[in-house]
Protein backbone atom coordinates (compact mmCIF):
# COMPACT_ATOMS: atom_id res chain seq x y z
CA UNK A 1 0.00 0.00 0.00
CA UNK A 2 3.26 2.24 0.79
CA UNK A 3 4.36 1.96 -2.75
CA UNK A 4 0.92 2.46 -4.50
CA UNK A 5 0.30 5.52 -2.18
CA UNK A 6 3.36 6.89 -3.09
CA UNK A 7 3.16 6.19 -7.09
CA UNK A 8 0.00 7.93 -6.51
CA UNK A 9 0.85 11.00 -4.97
CA UNK A 10 3.67 10.64 -7.64
CA UNK A 11 1.58 10.87 -10.93
CA UNK A 12 -0.72 13.84 -9.07
CA UNK A 13 -0.72 16.98 -11.35
CA UNK A 14 -2.68 20.00 -11.50
CA UNK A 15 -5.55 19.96 -13.94
CA UNK A 16 -5.72 23.09 -16.45
CA UNK A 17 -9.25 24.89 -15.63
CA UNK A 18 -11.49 24.70 -18.14
CA UNK A 19 -13.90 27.32 -17.15
CA UNK A 20 -17.35 27.96 -16.33
CA UNK A 21 -18.21 28.50 -20.13
CA UNK A 22 -17.00 25.56 -21.67
CA UNK A 23 -18.26 23.20 -18.85
CA UNK A 24 -21.97 24.37 -19.79
CA UNK A 25 -21.82 23.89 -23.20
CA UNK A 26 -20.13 21.20 -23.14
CA UNK A 27 -22.83 19.42 -21.22
CA UNK A 28 -25.43 21.21 -22.25
CA UNK A 29 -24.61 20.57 -25.87
CA UNK A 30 -23.39 16.97 -24.98
CA UNK A 31 -26.45 16.14 -22.69
CA UNK A 32 -28.79 17.22 -25.82
CA UNK A 33 -27.09 15.15 -27.92
CA UNK A 34 -27.35 12.45 -25.24
CA UNK A 35 -31.12 12.50 -25.35
CA UNK A 36 -31.47 12.30 -28.85
CA UNK A 37 -29.10 9.27 -29.03
CA UNK A 38 -30.91 7.74 -26.26
CA UNK A 39 -33.78 7.44 -28.47
CA UNK A 40 -31.56 5.23 -30.71
CA UNK A 41 -29.82 3.18 -28.11
CA UNK A 42 -33.06 2.45 -25.69
CA UNK A 43 -36.25 3.63 -26.89
CA UNK A 44 -35.90 2.84 -30.62
CA UNK A 45 -34.86 -0.28 -29.98
CA UNK A 46 -37.68 -0.82 -27.62
CA UNK A 47 -40.54 0.94 -30.15
CA UNK A 48 -39.67 -1.90 -32.45
CA UNK A 49 -40.25 -4.28 -29.88
CA UNK A 50 -43.33 -3.13 -29.06
CA UNK A 51 -44.43 -3.10 -32.92
CA UNK A 52 -44.15 -6.55 -33.65
CA UNK A 53 -44.78 -7.93 -29.91
CA UNK A 54 -47.84 -6.23 -31.07
CA UNK A 55 -48.45 -7.68 -34.02
CA UNK A 56 -48.02 -11.15 -32.93
CA UNK A 57 -44.54 -11.51 -34.11
CA UNK A 58 -42.08 -11.23 -31.03
CA UNK A 59 -39.57 -13.26 -32.69
CA UNK A 60 -39.14 -10.50 -34.83
CA UNK A 61 -38.20 -8.06 -32.38
CA UNK A 62 -34.74 -9.62 -32.18
CA UNK A 63 -34.07 -9.53 -35.57
CA UNK A 64 -35.30 -6.55 -36.57
CA UNK A 65 -33.59 -4.99 -33.19
CA UNK A 66 -30.30 -6.67 -34.57
CA UNK A 67 -30.43 -5.01 -38.28
CA UNK A 68 -31.79 -1.57 -36.72
CA UNK A 69 -28.45 -1.58 -34.63
CA UNK A 70 -25.94 -3.03 -37.43
CA UNK A 71 -27.30 -0.68 -40.21
CA UNK A 72 -26.99 1.99 -37.50
CA UNK A 73 -23.47 1.23 -36.61
CA UNK A 74 -22.89 0.77 -40.02
CA UNK A 75 -24.15 4.31 -41.32
CA UNK A 76 -22.61 6.01 -37.78
CA UNK A 77 -19.23 4.69 -38.74
CA UNK A 78 -19.33 6.17 -42.27
CA UNK A 79 -20.08 9.16 -41.71
CA UNK A 80 -18.16 10.14 -38.96
CA UNK A 81 -15.06 9.11 -41.02
CA UNK A 82 -15.70 11.43 -43.92
CA UNK A 83 -17.59 14.41 -41.81
CA UNK A 84 -14.51 13.91 -39.18
CA UNK A 85 -12.58 14.59 -42.51
CA UNK A 86 -14.34 17.60 -43.38
CA UNK A 87 -14.33 19.30 -40.33
CA UNK A 88 -10.32 19.07 -40.52
CA UNK A 89 -10.82 20.13 -43.55
CA UNK A 90 -12.75 23.21 -42.69
CA UNK A 91 -11.17 23.79 -39.40
CA UNK A 92 -14.46 24.23 -37.81
CA UNK A 93 -16.86 22.22 -35.81
CA UNK A 94 -19.19 24.89 -35.13
CA UNK A 95 -21.64 24.61 -38.71
CA UNK A 96 -21.32 20.68 -38.42
CA UNK A 97 -22.53 20.86 -34.84
CA UNK A 98 -25.45 23.47 -35.26
CA UNK A 99 -26.97 22.87 -38.58
CA UNK A 100 -26.33 18.88 -37.55
CA UNK A 101 -28.32 19.02 -34.82
CA UNK A 102 -31.14 20.74 -36.44
CA UNK A 103 -31.41 18.22 -39.14
CA UNK A 104 -31.09 15.57 -36.39
CA UNK A 105 -34.42 16.63 -35.01
CA UNK A 106 -35.96 16.54 -38.15
CA UNK A 107 -35.41 13.38 -38.85
CA UNK A 108 -36.23 12.18 -35.14
CA UNK A 109 -39.71 13.08 -36.07
CA UNK A 110 -39.80 10.91 -38.58
CA UNK A 111 -40.55 8.08 -36.53
CA UNK A 112 -43.54 9.44 -35.33
CA UNK A 113 -45.40 8.00 -39.24
CA UNK A 114 -45.04 4.35 -37.74
CA UNK A 115 -48.08 2.69 -36.05
CA UNK A 116 -47.45 0.56 -33.40
CA UNK A 117 -49.25 -2.60 -34.44
CA UNK A 118 -48.76 -3.58 -38.37
CA UNK A 119 -50.40 -6.89 -39.57
CA UNK A 120 -49.68 -8.79 -43.39
CA UNK A 121 -47.66 -7.05 -45.95
CA UNK A 122 -46.94 -4.36 -42.91
CA UNK A 123 -44.98 -6.09 -41.10
CA UNK A 124 -42.37 -5.63 -43.49
CA UNK A 125 -43.16 -2.82 -44.44
CA UNK A 126 -42.84 -1.38 -41.00
CA UNK A 127 -39.59 -3.26 -40.64
CA UNK A 128 -38.07 -1.27 -43.54
CA UNK A 129 -39.12 1.79 -42.18
CA UNK A 130 -37.94 1.57 -38.98
CA UNK A 131 -34.41 0.37 -40.45
CA UNK A 132 -34.31 3.12 -42.85
CA UNK A 133 -35.54 6.10 -40.76
CA UNK A 134 -33.30 4.89 -38.02
CA UNK A 135 -30.24 5.52 -40.53
CA UNK A 136 -31.18 8.38 -41.41
CA UNK A 137 -31.44 9.79 -38.12
CA UNK A 138 -28.18 8.17 -37.16
CA UNK A 139 -26.55 10.19 -40.41
CA UNK A 140 -27.70 13.56 -38.61
CA UNK A 141 -26.37 12.28 -35.69
CA UNK A 142 -22.78 10.96 -36.27
CA UNK A 143 -22.44 14.26 -38.20
CA UNK A 144 -23.21 16.45 -35.31
CA UNK A 145 -22.23 14.44 -32.78
CA UNK A 146 -19.94 11.68 -33.46
CA UNK A 147 -17.50 13.79 -35.71
CA UNK A 148 -18.00 17.23 -34.82
CA UNK A 149 -18.64 17.58 -30.90
CA UNK A 150 -16.68 15.53 -30.23
CA UNK A 151 -13.25 16.63 -31.75
CA UNK A 152 -15.12 19.93 -30.21
CA UNK A 153 -13.93 18.30 -26.94
CA UNK A 154 -10.64 17.58 -27.93
CA UNK A 155 -9.80 21.25 -28.76
CA UNK A 156 -11.15 22.94 -25.71
CA UNK A 157 -8.56 19.91 -23.29
CA UNK A 158 -5.80 18.54 -22.37
CA UNK A 159 -4.18 15.71 -20.79
CA UNK A 160 -4.70 16.92 -17.19
CA UNK A 161 -8.30 17.65 -17.51
CA UNK A 162 -9.44 15.12 -20.20
CA UNK A 163 -10.18 12.42 -17.16
CA UNK A 164 -12.28 14.67 -15.64
CA UNK A 165 -14.32 15.72 -18.94
CA UNK A 166 -14.53 12.52 -20.14
CA UNK A 167 -16.51 10.87 -16.79
CA UNK A 168 -18.68 13.82 -16.84
CA UNK A 169 -19.46 13.37 -20.46
CA UNK A 170 -19.60 9.60 -20.45
CA UNK A 171 -22.60 10.33 -17.20
CA UNK A 172 -24.61 12.27 -19.88
CA UNK A 173 -26.00 9.13 -21.20
CA UNK A 174 -27.68 7.87 -18.26
CA UNK A 175 -28.61 11.18 -16.93
CA UNK A 176 -30.55 11.30 -21.07
CA UNK A 177 -32.23 8.53 -20.03
CA UNK A 178 -33.63 9.32 -16.63
CA UNK A 179 -34.69 13.07 -18.32
CA UNK A 180 -36.54 10.93 -21.00
CA UNK A 181 -38.10 8.43 -19.20
CA UNK A 182 -39.62 11.21 -16.62
CA UNK A 183 -40.24 13.93 -19.08
CA UNK A 184 -41.44 12.11 -22.00
CA UNK A 185 -41.94 8.42 -20.68
CA UNK A 186 -45.81 9.22 -19.92
CA UNK A 187 -46.34 10.48 -23.64
CA UNK A 188 -44.80 7.09 -25.21
CA UNK A 189 -47.19 3.67 -24.71
CA UNK A 190 -46.52 0.25 -25.82
CA UNK A 191 -50.27 0.75 -26.23
CA UNK A 192 -50.71 3.51 -28.00
CA UNK A 193 -52.20 3.23 -31.39
CA UNK A 194 -49.33 5.78 -32.34
CA UNK A 195 -46.67 7.43 -30.93
CA UNK A 196 -46.25 10.55 -33.16
CA UNK A 197 -46.37 12.86 -30.12
CA UNK A 198 -43.55 11.91 -28.16
CA UNK A 199 -40.67 11.41 -31.11
CA UNK A 200 -42.12 14.97 -32.31
CA UNK A 201 -41.76 16.77 -28.70
CA UNK A 202 -38.30 14.67 -28.59
CA UNK A 203 -37.70 15.72 -32.07
CA UNK A 204 -37.70 19.84 -31.44
CA UNK A 205 -35.25 19.25 -28.45
CA UNK A 206 -32.11 19.07 -30.63
CA UNK A 207 -34.15 20.85 -33.04
CA UNK A 208 -34.19 24.08 -30.65
CA UNK A 209 -30.43 22.99 -28.98
CA UNK A 210 -29.13 23.28 -32.74
CA UNK A 211 -30.42 26.85 -33.56
CA UNK A 212 -29.08 28.05 -30.06
CA UNK A 213 -25.59 26.91 -31.06
CA UNK A 214 -25.44 29.40 -34.10
CA UNK A 215 -25.41 31.78 -31.78
CA UNK A 216 -23.52 30.45 -28.44
CA UNK A 217 -21.11 27.71 -29.71
CA UNK A 218 -17.69 29.06 -30.85
CA UNK A 219 -14.75 26.92 -32.10
CA UNK A 220 -11.40 27.22 -30.53
CA UNK A 221 -8.82 29.59 -31.78
CA UNK A 222 -5.95 28.11 -33.52
CA UNK A 223 -7.31 24.60 -35.08
CA UNK A 224 -4.84 23.22 -37.34
CA UNK A 225 -6.90 23.10 -40.25
CA UNK A 226 -5.85 20.28 -42.78
CA UNK A 227 -4.65 22.10 -46.00
CA UNK A 228 -3.84 18.41 -48.08
CA UNK A 229 -6.20 18.58 -51.06
CA UNK A 230 -6.49 14.97 -51.42
CA UNK A 231 -9.45 14.59 -49.25
CA UNK A 232 -10.25 11.10 -49.59
CA UNK A 233 -6.66 10.52 -48.63
CA UNK A 234 -6.75 12.18 -45.62
CA UNK A 235 -10.23 11.08 -44.69
CA UNK A 236 -8.44 7.43 -44.21
CA UNK A 237 -5.35 8.53 -42.73
CA UNK A 238 -6.30 6.45 -39.48
CA UNK A 239 -6.76 3.41 -41.29
CA UNK A 240 -3.39 3.38 -43.22
CA UNK A 241 -0.96 0.30 -41.83
CA UNK A 242 1.71 2.40 -41.51
CA UNK A 243 -0.43 5.14 -39.10
CA UNK A 244 -1.28 2.16 -37.08
CA UNK A 245 2.08 0.67 -36.43
CA UNK A 246 3.41 4.50 -35.62
CA UNK A 247 0.48 5.18 -33.41
CA UNK A 248 0.06 1.36 -31.91
CA UNK A 249 -0.92 2.55 -28.35
CA UNK A 250 -4.23 4.67 -29.88
CA UNK A 251 -5.72 1.42 -31.44
CA UNK A 252 -4.45 -0.26 -28.35
CA UNK A 253 -6.84 1.70 -26.16
CA UNK A 254 -9.39 1.46 -29.25
CA UNK A 255 -9.72 -2.16 -28.28
CA UNK A 256 -10.11 -2.29 -24.95
CA UNK A 257 -13.06 -0.05 -25.52
CA UNK A 258 -14.10 -2.21 -28.46
CA UNK A 259 -13.99 -5.03 -26.14
CA UNK A 260 -16.11 -3.31 -23.31
CA UNK A 261 -18.98 -2.48 -25.87
CA UNK A 262 -19.55 -5.35 -27.38
CA UNK A 263 -20.10 -6.25 -23.66
CA UNK A 264 -22.50 -3.59 -23.13
CA UNK A 265 -24.16 -4.04 -26.42
CA UNK A 266 -24.76 -7.44 -25.48
CA UNK A 267 -27.92 -6.74 -22.94
CA UNK A 268 -28.21 -2.79 -23.79
CA UNK A 269 -30.82 -2.50 -26.44
CA UNK A 270 -33.13 -5.10 -24.33
CA UNK A 271 -32.73 -2.94 -20.98
CA UNK A 272 -35.97 -1.54 -20.73
CA UNK A 273 -37.61 -4.82 -21.57
CA UNK A 274 -35.58 -6.71 -19.38
CA UNK A 275 -36.31 -4.84 -16.16
CA UNK A 276 -40.05 -4.45 -17.33
CA UNK A 277 -40.73 -8.23 -18.47
CA UNK A 278 -38.07 -10.52 -17.23
CA UNK A 279 -37.99 -8.91 -13.98
CA UNK A 280 -41.38 -8.44 -13.29
CA UNK A 281 -41.08 -4.61 -12.58
CA UNK A 282 -44.03 -3.87 -15.05
CA UNK A 283 -44.84 0.12 -15.29
CA UNK A 284 -42.90 0.72 -12.47
CA UNK A 285 -39.25 0.24 -14.03
CA UNK A 286 -38.85 3.27 -14.36
CA UNK A 287 -37.73 3.36 -10.67
CA UNK A 288 -35.57 1.14 -10.53
CA UNK A 289 -33.58 2.30 -13.15
CA UNK A 290 -33.94 5.77 -12.14
CA UNK A 291 -31.85 5.10 -8.93
CA UNK A 292 -29.64 2.65 -10.93
CA UNK A 293 -28.75 6.01 -13.23
CA UNK A 294 -28.50 8.12 -10.86
CA UNK A 295 -26.25 6.30 -8.56
CA UNK A 296 -23.94 5.11 -11.48
CA UNK A 297 -23.73 8.96 -12.21
CA UNK A 298 -22.20 9.40 -8.55
CA UNK A 299 -19.27 6.31 -8.95
CA UNK A 300 -18.53 8.08 -12.69
CA UNK A 301 -18.31 11.21 -10.95
CA UNK A 302 -15.92 10.46 -8.04
CA UNK A 303 -13.63 8.24 -10.60
CA UNK A 304 -13.76 11.27 -12.79
CA UNK A 305 -12.85 13.71 -10.25
CA UNK A 306 -9.77 11.68 -9.22
CA UNK A 307 -8.83 10.65 -12.92
CA UNK A 308 -6.53 13.86 -13.31
CA UNK A 309 -5.62 14.05 -9.92
CA UNK A 310 -4.22 10.67 -9.20
CA UNK A 311 -3.92 9.24 -12.94
CA UNK A 312 -5.99 6.90 -14.77
CA UNK A 313 -4.10 3.59 -14.51
CA UNK A 314 -5.09 3.21 -11.10
CA UNK A 315 -8.44 2.88 -11.63
CA UNK A 316 -8.70 0.55 -14.67
CA UNK A 317 -8.29 -3.20 -13.24
CA UNK A 318 -10.40 -2.61 -10.37
CA UNK A 319 -13.39 -1.14 -12.45
CA UNK A 320 -13.16 -4.27 -14.92
CA UNK A 321 -13.17 -5.98 -11.85
CA UNK A 322 -15.80 -4.58 -10.48
CA UNK A 323 -17.80 -4.71 -13.89
CA UNK A 324 -16.96 -8.47 -14.19
CA UNK A 325 -18.62 -9.00 -10.69
CA UNK A 326 -21.68 -6.71 -10.82
CA UNK A 327 -22.73 -8.03 -14.58
CA UNK A 328 -22.57 -11.84 -13.34
CA UNK A 329 -24.77 -10.59 -10.46
CA UNK A 330 -27.71 -9.69 -13.12
CA UNK A 331 -27.54 -13.53 -14.51
CA UNK A 332 -27.55 -14.87 -11.32
CA UNK A 333 -30.83 -12.95 -10.55
CA UNK A 334 -32.53 -15.90 -12.54
CA UNK A 335 -32.12 -17.83 -9.47
CA UNK A 336 -34.21 -15.72 -6.76
CA UNK A 337 -37.78 -15.52 -6.94
CA UNK A 338 -39.45 -12.76 -9.27
CA UNK A 339 -40.56 -10.00 -6.67
CA UNK A 340 -38.73 -10.99 -3.74
CA UNK A 341 -36.69 -8.21 -1.35
CA UNK A 342 -33.36 -10.61 -2.44
CA UNK A 343 -34.17 -10.03 -6.70
CA UNK A 344 -34.83 -6.02 -5.99
CA UNK A 345 -32.22 -5.66 -3.78
CA UNK A 346 -29.45 -7.54 -5.86
CA UNK A 347 -31.20 -5.41 -8.77
CA UNK A 348 -30.12 -2.00 -7.44
CA UNK A 349 -27.01 -2.86 -5.90
CA UNK A 350 -25.43 -4.60 -9.43
CA UNK A 351 -27.26 -2.48 -11.76
CA UNK A 352 -25.66 0.90 -10.01
CA UNK A 353 -21.98 -0.99 -10.07
CA UNK A 354 -22.22 -2.41 -13.34
CA UNK A 355 -23.66 0.36 -14.76
CA UNK A 356 -21.23 3.15 -12.76
CA UNK A 357 -17.90 0.64 -13.65
CA UNK A 358 -19.11 1.03 -17.50
CA UNK A 359 -19.28 4.34 -17.61
CA UNK A 360 -15.94 4.71 -15.62
CA UNK A 361 -13.99 2.76 -17.89
CA UNK A 362 -15.55 4.28 -20.74
CA UNK A 363 -14.60 7.77 -19.39
CA UNK A 364 -11.37 6.58 -18.59
CA UNK A 365 -10.37 5.32 -21.86
CA UNK A 366 -11.78 7.86 -23.74
CA UNK A 367 -9.90 10.17 -22.73
CA UNK A 368 -6.76 8.18 -23.14
CA UNK A 369 -7.77 7.84 -26.73
CA UNK A 370 -7.74 11.49 -26.78
CA UNK A 371 -4.44 11.88 -25.50
CA UNK A 372 -2.98 9.63 -28.07
CA UNK A 373 -4.77 11.93 -31.13
CA UNK A 374 -2.14 13.85 -32.65
CA UNK A 375 -2.37 17.96 -32.91
CA UNK A 376 -4.62 18.79 -35.85
CA UNK A 377 -6.01 15.15 -36.94
CA UNK A 378 -8.87 15.00 -33.87
CA UNK A 379 -11.78 15.13 -36.75
CA UNK A 380 -10.39 12.27 -38.77
CA UNK A 381 -9.45 10.25 -35.84
CA UNK A 382 -13.04 10.48 -34.96
CA UNK A 383 -14.09 7.66 -37.76
CA UNK A 384 -11.53 5.10 -36.15
CA UNK A 385 -12.61 5.46 -32.81
CA UNK A 386 -16.15 4.78 -34.39
CA UNK A 387 -15.07 1.67 -35.74
CA UNK A 388 -14.02 0.08 -32.39
CA UNK A 389 -16.51 1.53 -29.93
CA UNK A 390 -19.52 1.70 -32.29
CA UNK A 391 -19.57 -0.38 -35.33
CA UNK A 392 -17.96 -3.20 -34.09
CA UNK A 393 -19.77 -3.77 -30.66
CA UNK A 394 -22.66 -2.56 -32.54
CA UNK A 395 -22.65 -5.71 -35.05
CA UNK A 396 -21.16 -8.52 -32.46
CA UNK A 397 -22.72 -7.59 -29.55
CA UNK A 398 -26.37 -7.69 -31.13
CA UNK A 399 -26.19 -10.87 -33.22
CA UNK A 400 -24.68 -12.59 -29.68
CA UNK A 401 -27.92 -11.60 -28.12
CA UNK A 402 -29.86 -12.12 -30.70
CA UNK A 403 -28.82 -15.94 -30.88
CA UNK A 404 -29.09 -16.01 -27.00
CA UNK A 405 -32.86 -14.86 -27.41
CA UNK A 406 -34.23 -16.88 -29.71
CA UNK A 407 -32.98 -19.93 -28.56
CA UNK A 408 -34.30 -18.70 -25.56
CA UNK A 409 -38.11 -18.49 -27.01
CA UNK A 410 -37.68 -21.46 -29.28
CA UNK A 411 -37.76 -19.24 -32.60
CA UNK A 412 -41.60 -19.31 -32.33
CA UNK A 413 -43.29 -16.15 -31.92
CA UNK A 414 -44.53 -16.29 -28.74
CA UNK A 415 -44.17 -13.87 -25.42
CA UNK A 416 -40.83 -11.16 -25.65
CA UNK A 417 -38.92 -11.33 -22.15
CA UNK A 418 -35.04 -10.81 -22.59
CA UNK A 419 -33.23 -13.96 -21.11
CA UNK A 420 -31.23 -13.49 -17.91
CA UNK A 421 -27.79 -14.94 -20.55
CA UNK A 422 -27.32 -12.08 -22.08
CA UNK A 423 -26.00 -10.92 -18.69
CA UNK A 424 -23.80 -13.99 -18.28
CA UNK A 425 -22.21 -13.22 -22.13
CA UNK A 426 -21.60 -9.42 -21.36
CA UNK A 427 -19.66 -10.76 -18.13
CA UNK A 428 -17.92 -13.32 -19.98
CA UNK A 429 -16.63 -10.48 -22.67
CA UNK A 430 -15.69 -8.09 -20.56
CA UNK A 431 -12.73 -10.15 -19.11
CA UNK A 432 -11.39 -10.41 -22.33
CA UNK A 433 -10.45 -6.19 -21.60
CA UNK A 434 -7.69 -7.35 -19.20
CA UNK A 435 -5.40 -7.69 -22.09
CA UNK A 436 -5.40 -4.58 -23.91
CA UNK A 437 -5.95 -2.55 -20.38
CA UNK A 438 -2.64 -3.65 -19.05
CA UNK A 439 -0.77 -2.52 -22.32
CA UNK A 440 -2.23 0.82 -21.57
CA UNK A 441 -1.60 0.90 -17.84
CA UNK A 442 2.16 0.25 -18.62
CA UNK A 443 2.00 2.86 -21.17
CA UNK A 444 0.01 5.69 -18.95
CA UNK A 445 3.27 6.53 -17.16
CA UNK A 446 5.71 7.43 -20.19
CA UNK A 447 2.25 8.99 -22.09
CA UNK A 448 1.10 11.23 -18.65
CA UNK A 449 4.46 12.86 -18.27
CA UNK A 450 5.08 13.71 -22.11
CA UNK A 451 1.85 15.29 -22.21
CA UNK A 452 2.19 17.90 -18.71
CA UNK A 453 5.80 18.33 -20.49
CA UNK A 454 4.44 19.42 -23.68
CA UNK A 455 1.83 21.36 -21.87
CA UNK A 456 4.23 23.14 -20.04
CA UNK A 457 6.11 24.11 -23.11
CA UNK A 458 3.14 25.35 -24.37
CA UNK A 459 2.22 27.90 -21.54
CA UNK A 460 5.71 29.07 -22.24
CA UNK A 461 5.76 29.76 -25.94
CA UNK A 462 4.81 33.31 -26.03
CA UNK A 463 1.11 33.53 -28.07
CA UNK A 464 0.74 36.75 -30.60
CA UNK A 465 -3.24 37.49 -30.15
CA UNK A 466 -4.65 37.49 -33.31
CA UNK A 467 -2.08 35.77 -35.48
CA UNK A 468 -3.51 33.96 -38.10
CA UNK A 469 -4.60 30.40 -38.21
CA UNK A 470 -1.91 27.44 -37.94
CA UNK A 471 -2.09 25.28 -41.26
CA UNK A 472 -1.09 21.37 -40.94
CA UNK A 473 1.22 20.69 -43.98
CA UNK A 474 0.67 17.33 -45.57
CA UNK A 475 2.31 14.01 -44.16
CA UNK A 476 2.85 10.44 -44.89
CA UNK A 477 3.53 9.46 -41.07
CA UNK A 478 2.26 10.81 -37.54
CA UNK A 479 5.06 10.86 -35.10
CA UNK A 480 6.28 7.31 -33.81
CA UNK A 481 5.31 6.13 -30.13
CA UNK A 482 8.34 5.76 -28.30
Amino acid sequence: MGKLSKQIKKDAVRSTPLGPKIWFLAIFFGLIGQIAWIVENMYFATFAQDIFSNSGRADLSYIVTTLMVIFSAITATVTTIFAGGLCDKAGKRKPFIAYGYIFWGVTIMLFAVIPMKAEGAMIAGAAALLIIFDCVMTLAGSTSNDAAFNAWLVDQTDATNRGKMNAVTSILPVVAVVLVFIGLGPLYSKDNASNWLFFVVLGAIPLAAGILAIFILKDKKGIVKNQNPDYLKETFYGFRPSVIKSNKMLYITLTASCIIGIAQQTYFSYLINFVQVTLGFGDGFVIPLAVVIVGSAVITGVCGALYDKLGRKHFFIPLLAVLVVSTLSMFLLKFTATGSAAMTAITYVAGILMMGAMLSLNGALGATFQDYIPKGYEGRFQGVRMCFSVLIPMIIGPLISMAIGLDAMGMNGSNFAPPFEIFLAAAVIAIVAIVPIIFVIKDSARLRSSLVAERANEDDADVTEGQPEETAQPQDDLPVEE
